[in-house]
């Protein structure tokens, strides 16, 4: 049954008949792709896996099939003696052990992987059943059953064809007996082992492989050093710059050279090699390849920054639980004298107000902060802070130029934003422009979050920088690095918060200085004039305290006015007055002019069209945007809703339409559409009675819709101007919920927000440090990392799943250019004088980076290889004799003799040798057949693999 399941698969992957195809190219098994294809069978109730593994190749021409002879050899035996692909860097272990050129094979191995045929009879049985498999079906590729435990990788198999069959066997030992680690003891296995009857017999070929390690660059220290954050606060940058994010490994990514010296084609006899002397001088050999081994993981800054930041995301805690809230508790009566403040401030009360402002209550806050936790407490030092502080708002050191002078030059300008695809990565990545605040302080936190005091310090920062938020707010000042506008919802949604507060930093600042030019005459000892311009950080000054204060609170002027419209409601054409109203109010005097139209004129008193003054729209941040399509959606779709909705969403046209007729005294709908809508005013020409050519309007049709909205908001619309108009835009309401909203966010909040900003940063300076070195494979990492990245961070919650694999995309393209560093310093690329070998060592480098083994040009000979000779002999001259066990010593004492070169290569790590042969076997009258033998030779291991061919007609 178990012969019958394997001839089964077999068959069903066309794996019967005579294989054809052209000989191998050179490097085919390393450039090719290797597939493999898996089914189960079972023997008995023991499950065995069988998997096809075969290199994809295109499809040879049918003829060649036809030009086969009947007894043309498997294509499994030509390839035994096809020396193109010798010593493979990257491929099957059977591949590289039995033999190259193996280019199909159908491994059979139990299923389970601690399941193991080891008894000798099961073996036995095993492969009887491929034989018989093999014959009933006529296929030509090698069968293998996988014996022992797995971790041995012990392999015995079959191949037949017609009157031919090739036995592949293996020995794998712990301790190599000492005959076999020269090529006379190999030879004698071999030659032994065919036991061809010949007399002179057929020469022998070789193919001979020494692999030397190099581990320890004795002159080579790593030149990366971590960066030291306190010296930036004395104003020196030590490595590290704030707004700039560190790059590079902490350890050497490289961490052994192995150099193989390959004798590719030597016939028996030219080369002695034997337990007394060798010829094999690694210096002599004609070809020599050399392959890296990188560190597994190397510690490198950026990765680690990125990491630790994103460790935040997930802590719990608020910033009050960090940084502890007994300071504000100690003393309630100062509490409630924070409390009430609001309530206070607008009672005439004879108290003096500069102690009650907002901004005092805050500042004396924080000064209690301290008092009770002391400074030395504090996460961050003074020192830290001003410079974070100063290079956040470069603005303040205009302000507090005598005390910060010293540090001002460490601020960063806000310089013209450069259009390029860099700078517009923020819109792909929804986090911020990278000369922006947010930008900033997300470099800022990453950095405290990893050197100073980890979330205790980012929650600090934090706090700080709520206060100077709420301090801007209050003392009109703007906030630096934030574009002018409405919030921008291409960025993320912290960045469009602080542009929200800006406007309505904007609008307030507008309203006061507009204010104080109509009340300067009241206003107590002219302090308010000069209130919002020459405030300062201190709050010391009590009269310039009293002007803002007083001033912010403005929204009770704010209502007086809107009483005062409804008084001039009897002037106004409400919809009972009709035609007769419209004539009264050209009595009215316009008002909120911004300029005549010029083109326009209007239609009944034939007066030019001015154009008002309006209220700017509403500015929206994302979420604000959400929460009102929610609402709308809410709303429902009966009559009364959709009424409801309307209304909501024409908040803008009625305050449009009320300024216009304060401008525009008479004046009536179709003015205004001509104005505010001109494709819903259709003009025409007509003829009149009089025979003249004269232009006729009239509205569109959606206009003419009966209860229409604009109709009906024009009916109820008053002749206000624009400044004695409701608030459309709340700023005091509106910003007072920006800074709630940002004196609620935990770190961990801030974490996410500003995490777009960190990948940003990271991948601007991957790009960077890349652009030095020039690796056309970190191009195309960097590529798929923003193409990933911009998925994944549009939506709100990105998974941390997600999260993650962007973060080792950047470490793994850090770790690439470390590399790439690494082996530039170690062979001299920068020191290299002539240009012509400096880029061949430059290509060199590069393609030891992105290929599993490199070939060295000119061998031992070339610019390449005299630098590894040099390294080898450098490493050598290291005194101290590494503790070796004491049997190891004496063989590497012997191989030393051997070599006659132990001042310049260390013992070799591995030796592998292919002996091949074609001999007529197993009579001298037999088919003459490909014979092959593989050794290799390690420290603690020892195999041969060796393929025999034998006639099974003429024995």
């Amino acid at each position: 049954r178990f012969i019958s399941k394997i001839e089964e698969v077999l068959n069903d992957w066309k794996l019967i008949g005579i294989s054809s195809g052209k000989p191998l190219e050179k490097g085919i098994f390393t450039t090719g792709t290797w597939e493999e294809k898996s089914d189960e069978i079972s023997f008995a109730d023991f499950k065995f896996s069988v998997t096809h593994h075969y290199l994809v190749q295109e499809p040879s021409d049918k003829d060649g099939k036809e030009e086969l002879g009947e007894d043309a050899l498997p294509l499994p035996m030509q390839d035994l003696l096809c020396m193109n692909n010798d010593f493979p860097p990257r491929a099957h272990c059977l591949v590289r052990w039995y033999v190259y050129g193996l280019r199909e094979f159908v491994v059979i191995a139990p299923a389970a992987n601690n399941d193991a045929v080891v008894s000798e009879s099961k073996c036995n049985l095993l492969l009887s059943s491929i034989s018989i498999a093999l014959g009933n079906t006529g296929c030509q590729v090698p069968l293998f059953v996988q014996i022992h435990h797995k971790w041995r990788r012990m392999y015995v198999g079959e191949c037949q064809g017609p009157g031919v069959r090739t036995d592949f066997e293996m020995v794998h030992l712990r301790r190599v007996p000492s005959q076999y680690t020269h090529l006379s003891g190999l030879l004698d296995i071999f030659k032994t082992k065919i036991g061809c009857p010949l007399t002179p017999l057929p020469p022998v070929s070789m193919a001979i492989r020494l692999t030397f390690v190099l581990q320890d660059w004795q002159q080579y220290f790593w030149p990366q050093q971590p960066p030291d954050i306190d010296a930036l606060v004395g104003g020196e940058v030590g490595g590290l710059e704030f707004g700039k994010l560190p790059f590079g490994a902490c350890e050497d990514p490289i961490s052994e050279l192995h150099l193989a010296t390959t004798w590719p084609h030597l016939a028996e006899g030219i080369i002695v090699d034997n337990d007394v002397y060798s010829d094999l001088d690694p210096l002599q050999a004609p070809q020599w390849s050399v392959r890296v081994r990188k560190a597994d993981n190397p510690q490198c800054l950026l990765g680690d920054f990125l990491t630790e930041f994103f460790k935040l995301c997930r802590r719990k805690e608020s910033t009050d639980e960090i940084l502890g809230r007994s300071a504000f508790d100690e003393e309630g009566r100062e509490v409630a004298d924070i409390s009430h403040a609001l309530s206070k401030l607008t009672e005439p009360a004879p108290v003096p107000i500069p102690k009650l402002s907002v901004t005092n209550m805050v500042h004396s806050a924080k000064k209690k902060i301290r008092k009770h936790r002391g400074v030395d407490e504090s996460p961050l030092n003074n020192d830290v802070l001003n410079t974070i502080l100063l290079f956040l708002f470069p603005d303040a050191a205009d302000k507090l130029a005598d005390v910060f002078e010293s540090r001002a030059s460490t601020s960063a300008g806000n310089n013209a934003p450069p259009e390029n695809e860099d700078y517009n990565l923020f819109s792909h990545f929804k986090s911020a422009p990278s000369d922006s605040l947010t930008y900033k302080l997300a470099l800022c936190l990453c950095m405290i979050n990893f050197y100073h005091g980890g979330v205790k310090g980012v929650a600090h920062l934090w706090q700080e920088f709520v206060l100077e938020m709420r301090y801007r707010w209050e003392n009109n000042y703007l906030i630096p690095g934030l574009a002018n506008g409405s919030p921008d919802l291409r960025c993320c949604l912290l960045h469009q918060k602080l542009q929200m507060l800006n406007c309505c930093i904007e609008r307030k600042k507008a309203r006061d200085e507009g204010k104080r030019g109509s009340m300067s005459d009241r206003s107590p000892s002219g302090a308010s004039g000069d209130g919002a311009k020459g405030g300062d950080h201190s709050g010391d000054n009590p009269e310039k305290e009293f002007g803002k204060s007083w001033e912010s609170w403005s929204d009770s002027e704010e209502e007086f006015f809107e009483c005062l419209s409804d008084t001039e409601d009897l002037k106004g054409n409400g919809p009972e007055n009709g035609k007769k109203g419209a004539k009264e109010s050209v009595n009215l005097k316009p008002e909120g002019r911004l300029h005549p139209h010029g083109k326009l004129m209007l239609l009944h008193p034939g007066e030019p069209l001015y154009v008002p003054i309006t209220q700017e729209p509403a500015p929206m941040t994302e979420d604000l945007l959400e929460e009102q399509s929610e609402v709308l959606a809410k709303l429902g779709t009966s009559a009364e809703g959709a009424h409801l909705r309307a209304r909501m969403q024409s908040a803008c046209l009625l305050s449009d339409m009320e300024s216009f007729k304060a401008a525009n005294p008479g004046c009536c709908l179709e003015d205004f559409v001509r104005w505010y809508s001109p494709r819903d005013y259709i003009e025409e020409e007509v003829v009149d009675e009089k025979g003249n050519k004269v232009i006729r309007g009239e509205l569109s049709a959606r206009m003419k819709i009966p209860s229409n909205m604009w109709v009906e908001a024009w009916e109820t619309a008053k002749p206000v101007p624009a400044r004695r108009q409701k608030r459309l835009f709340d700023d005091t309401r509106e910003a007072e919920k920006v800074l709630h909203y940002l004196a609620v966010q935990k770190p961990a909040d801030l974490a996410r927000h500003l995490l777009p900003c960190i990948i940003h940063a990271a991948v601007l300076k991957v790009k960077e440090e890349e652009a030095l070195e020039d690796i056309s494979s970190v191009k195309k990492i960097i590529k798929q990392i923003v193409s990933h990245s911009s998925k994944v961070l549009r939506f709100p919650s990105p998974e941390d799943k997600k999260l993650e694999e962007i973060i080792a995309q950047i470490m793994s393209v850090e770790a690439i250019i470390a590399r790439a560093r690494s082996l530039k310093a170690k062979f001299g690329v920068e020191k290299c004088e002539n240009e012509e070998e400096k880029e061949d060592l430059q290509r060199f480098v590069n393609s030891l980076l992105e290929q599993p083994e490199v070939s060295v040009v000119g061998a031992g000979r070339g610019p390449a290889g005299s630098i590894i000779h040099k390294l080898f002999v450098n490493a050598q001259r290291v005194p101290a004799v590494p503790p070796l066990e004491e049997e190891l010593r004496r063989s590497g004492s012997q191989e030393e003799r051997r070599q006659g070169v132990q001042s310049e290569f260390p013992p070799p790590t591995g030796r592998e040798v292919i002996l091949r042969t074609s001999v007529p076997r197993p009579a001298p009258y037999s088919k003459a057949l490909p014979q092959r033998m593989y050794s290799v030779l390690t420290r603690e291991d020892f195999r041969l693999a060796g393929a025999f061919s034998a006639d099974t007609t003429f024995f």
